[in-house]
């Protein structure tokens, strides 16, 4: 059914600096966690730096990386990952993970790009994975990720996916969202895609809303309310791995706090239905 220490638990939203004020009047009992980009928020200093240092010291934090690159051609930036070290550390920040994707080679593209889905790939990725993790001195997660289209595929998203976290020995960050995109865009089961995944490696999941381009082209922008389907298989991964700490992601159109944390107390909702439904089946 899961792992038994999670990092975090309960439900969570991404922290902005646009928040840095309004966190302030929100109470502690409404999340359980957040999420930031240590990118935007290593080196910070002035009122936005000292804020963030408050929150931290009162709240769980986790990481989501940005400029990892992890598929990337060009060698990792060890500078970056002794100063990620450092801020993992000097902010209890409780778990890092990064996307199964690569934005940069000599220099940042901005966008997430697909790695190819190829053994070689794998043996490539998962190396660069083990040694992130021996720098960082601790698991990290990677992140199943949206993509439009597989340039010199030898094998499914999900082949390539299971093979990597067994190769590298990393987690999982589970995205319920991303799995949706996919399947609409690609053409596969979503549910079939879900029940795939290896519960015993998923370190927490993360949940939000995209963008319908056409009936068979969906973005994953981060700038809209969840929608049914995909709350629907929220749900059925609370089925089939338990409750999972999950984490709601809104980085466009962002509304007030009280709105977002409307989308937050419904993935609890969730999560206290299953733990509800499962005590009766115990009882």
């Amino acid at each position: 059914m899961g792992r038994v220490n999670y990092p975090v638990q309960g439900a969570g939203f991404g922290f902005r600096r646009c928040m840095s004020e309004t966190l302030k009047e929100v109470e502690p009992s409404a999340f359980d966690f957040l999420e930031i980009a240590p990118e935007n928020w290593m080196g910070l200093g002035g009122r936005f730096g000292k804020a963030f240092r408050q929150y931290t010291e009162q709240h769980a934090f986790m990481a989501h990386g940005l400029s990892l690159s992890i598929g990337g051609p060009a060698p990792l930036d060890m500078d970056f990952l002794f100063n990620l070290k450092q801020f993992l550390i000097d902010h209890n920040i409780r778990g890092y993970s990064e996307h199964l994707s690569y934005c940069s080679d000599d220099g940042h593209l901005y966008d997430l790009m697909p790695i190819p889905f190829t053994e070689e790939a794998v043996k490539y990725v998962a190396g660069r994975i083990r040694q992130v993790q021996d720098v960082l001195e601790q698991k990290i997660a990677m992140e199943n990720v949206s993509y439009y289209a597989a340039p010199g595929s030898e094998m499914t998203e999900q082949a390539f996916l299971l093979a990597v976290l067994e190769e590298a020995d990393c987690d999982l960050l589970l995205d319920v969202n991303n799995i949706y995109v996919n399947s609409i865009n690609h053409g596969y089961d979503a549910v079939d895609f879900l029940k795939a995944m290896p519960s015993e490696r998923i370190m927490y999941v993360h949940i939000a809303g995209h963008y319908t381009e056409a009936e068979d082209l969906l973005v994953d922008t981060h700038g809209a309310p969840v929608i049914d389907p995909v709350w629907s298989l929220l749900q059925l991964a609370y089925e089939q791995f338990g409750v999972l700490p999950t984490l709601l992601e809104r980085d466009f159109n962002i509304p007030e706090l009280p709105e977002l944390l409307q989308e937050v107390e419904q993935v609890r909702f969730y999560q206290h239905q299953w733990k509800m439904s499962h005590a009766q089946i115990l009882a």
